[in-house]
């Protein structure tokens, strides 16, 4: 099978180590980045210094790229690409990729940006892909992983997402082995909103953490969480059950309490009294939550749901809430039933 992978940031070299190490009949994988400099050094030291120091890239994972050679030769004999950019450069890598007639899945986690004054709200990926490449089929792969346990083959489980039986079907052989499961699902909206949703809430737990609130407020707060995630992706018309699962409930679990989280770690920072550019500027990599955390309020405000965890971490990463403020604000909610 031959793999192409878009974007070498952590976790697109991550899926592309673990594609190449398969064990049996090896697939061709191609990993590339936009940043010609970026290859170079990857050939040179056989390892993504930036972003997976200390994990050896296969010998067979082949390097490509810059921005400037696009598209890659790769593509035009690709089985799968697998586009690994955030979520804001989602909407451009669709647009060059809407003819392609292999399976195209992403990665990135979260709602894109309002795009210009009046936007009502931004949409998640599989909205981006109805939008500027409706002919593709396409899908997400989305789960509870850190990128660097999966380079280094520890065990995981990842969910294949999509409307479309072939590209589920690409994603579990591209992807499934001893160290990787891949399980297949059919909602798409409910595994992307589980996956935006998480972030954000773990920037709550994270918090939490910070202010030494102790285990039974981090438990409450996730559970809460859930409920909410759970809200959202019913209105935007998921399936209940794809909340229980891997990239409802397990990836929720996983960035709410890792310490890999980064997510979770701005919300400790914010907690230390740092402001979220010093937050942000010191982590190094994305931590997507901050940036799609209004976005899921909008929605859910449009949409009628109560969202009030995420609604206090936007007034926290707008600076109208101090970290003792926010707290303050969710526990003095009047009281209600839990359903």
């Amino acid at each position: 099978m031959d793999i192409v992978v878009l974007g070498a940031g952590a976790w697109g070299t991550a899926l592309a180590i673990a594609a190449a190490r398969l064990p049996g009949e090896p697939h061709r994988v191609t990993l590339w980045a936009r940043d010609g400099a970026q290859v170079a050094a990857m050939r040179a030291a056989r390892e993504n210094t930036r972003y997976l120091p200390g994990v050896a890239l296969p010998l067979g994972l082949l390097l490509a790229g810059d921005d400037a050679s696009w598209p890659p030769d790769a593509l035009s004999r690709a089985d799968l690409v697998i586009v690994a950019t955030p979520m804001a450069a989602l909407r451009g890598m669709l647009e060059r990729l809407a003819s392609h007639p292999a399976p195209v899945a992403w990665l990135c986690k979260g709602f894109e940006a309002p795009l210009g004054e009046g936007a009502a709200a931004g949409l998640l990926g599989h909205e981006v892909q109805a939008a500027v490449a409706p002919m593709l089929k396409a899908g997400v792969l989305s789960g509870p992983s850190f990128a660097l346990e999966v380079a280094r083959g520890q065990p995981t489980a990842l969910v294949a997402a999509s409307a479309h039986a072939s590209v589920r079907e690409a994603l579990v052989t591209a992807f499934h082995g001893p160290s990787l499961r891949v399980y297949a699902n059919e909602d798409a909206v409910g595994v992307e909103v589980g996956g935006a949703v998480k972030n954000v809430l773990a920037i709550a737990t994270g918090l939490c953490d910070g202010l030494s609130l102790g285990l039974n407020a981090r438990a409450a707060l996730i559970t809460r969480g859930l409920a909410e995630m759970t809200r959202l992706g019913l209105a935007l018309g998921a399936r209940a059950e794809t909340f229980m699962g891997l990239s409802g409930l397990g990836d929720l679990v996983l960035t709410a309490t890792g310490d890999l989280s980064r997510n979770r770690k701005v919300g400790q920072l914010l907690a230390q009294g740092l402001s979220l550019s010093q937050a942000v500027d010191s982590l190094g990599h994305v931590a997507e939550g901050v940036y799609s955390a209004r976005t899921v309020v909008q929605r859910a405000r449009l949409l009628g749901v109560d969202m009030p965890i995420s609604e206090g971490v936007v007034a926290l990463l707008d600076g109208r809430l101090a970290p003792a403020q926010a707290v303050a604000a969710l526990m003095g909610r009047d009281p209600k039933d839990e359903a």
